[in-house]
Order: structure tokens, then sequence, then C-alpha cells
């Protein structure tokens, strides 16, 4: 009953972590929320798998924000610009609100084809998958993408965490995270030392 109810607080952590990824501008709130989107990860995970590999996800997530953040820091000041379509913030929260509502009503059918799964575990799922493919479709920044890709990452570590507990898949699900960090973080830099080149030029 217990790991119900923390369960359903970490799903309503995380709803909260998707809007805030959808609506924020500042890359060091970004990175905050991705970091709290992992200690919830984590958490769902660790109702399937053995807490000491729970506890490896979120080491992982972390450091992958760490990787991101370090790159970031590294960069100059600057303004960023958002690419996205459309940029509205009214947009954004009517998107947040019908990725809930589909995540509600999609895992009650899903939880009847996997028995057991739990239906927090589904719903959490379903949240970060939807929410990082909407991330991948409304915005081009190099850092909004990467962290669109880690999300939608972990919505399906969650769901597959449930029919699968062998350690050799989460460590190559741990590299696959960290592996998508590093690149995010090589294109940033990269993005930069092309834009001073420009300015040069």
């Amino acid at each position: 009953m217990f790991a119900t109810i923390v369960s359903w607080i970490a799903v309503f952590m995380l709803g909260v972590v998707i809007v805030g990824l959808l609506i924020s501008h500042d890359w060091r709130w970004s990175l905050g929320l991705l970091a709290a989107l992992y200690v919830a990860t984590a958490w769902l995970v660790g109702q399937h798998w053995p807490a000491g590999m729970a506890a490896v996800k979120l080491v992982t997530g972390w450091m992958a924000a760490a990787a991101l953040g370090m790159t970031h820091l590294a960069l100059p000041e600057q303004e960023e610009e958002d690419t996205s379509w459309p940029q509205g913030i009214p947009f954004r929260l009517f998107a947040a609100a019908i990725i809930v509502v589909i995540a509600f009503a999609a895992a009650q059918r899903i939880e009847d084809l996997i028995p057991g799964i739990g239906l927090p575990v589904v719903v959490g799922s379903l949240l970060l998958i939807s929410s990082g493919l909407l991330q991948l479709g409304i915005t081009s920044q190099i850092l909004r993408v990467t962290i669109g890709l880690l999300t939608f990452l972990s919505g399906f570590e969650i769901l597959y965490a449930a029919v699968e507990s062998s350690i050799l898949v989460a460590g190559l699900l741990a590299v696959a995270n960290l592996g998508l960090a590093l690149a995010g973080s090589y294109l940033l830099a990269q993005s930069n030392t092309t834009t001073e080149e420009e300015e040069v030029i």
C-alpha cells in the first residue's frame, strides 16, 4: 500500500517535471528538472528491479545531467533563441494536458496486456514517452533535443523494467543514456565553435 502511494507521488512528480521541461527557457532549470525526473524514474523502475539496479539508473541519469551541465557552463553565456514552433506557453500547457489524458486513458489497456506491471508504472512510462516525443517535435535546440531523447528513453526503461530484469540489459541502457548525454555535449560544444568561426569570418 505504501509503495503504491509513493509510486503515485512519483507519477505526479513526473507530471510536474514534464510540464516544467516544456515551458522552461533556462538550461539550469531544465537540467535540474531532468535530475528530478531520474529520481522518480528510479523509484518506478525499483518496483520491478532490485534497489541496486534502480540506483544505477538514478546515478546514470545524474551523470548524464552533469555532463550536459558542465558542457553548458564551459560555453559563453548567450541568449538562447527558441526556434521551436509554436512558441506559446499556452499551447505547451495544452499539449501537456493532452499527454496526461492520453497516458491515463491508455494505461489501463496496457496493464491488461501485461498483468502485474502496476498502473503507476504504466502511467509514468507513457507520460515520459509521450513528452519526450513532444519535445523532439517542437524544438531544434541541441540541449532540448538531447533532453527529449533522454526523457523518451527513460519512459521506455520504466516499461521494459517490468518485463526484463537482466543486469546486462540495465548496463546497456545505462551506456545508452550516457552515450546520448555525451553526444549532446559534443554537439553543444561543436555548435558553439561553429558560431564563433562564423562571427570571425
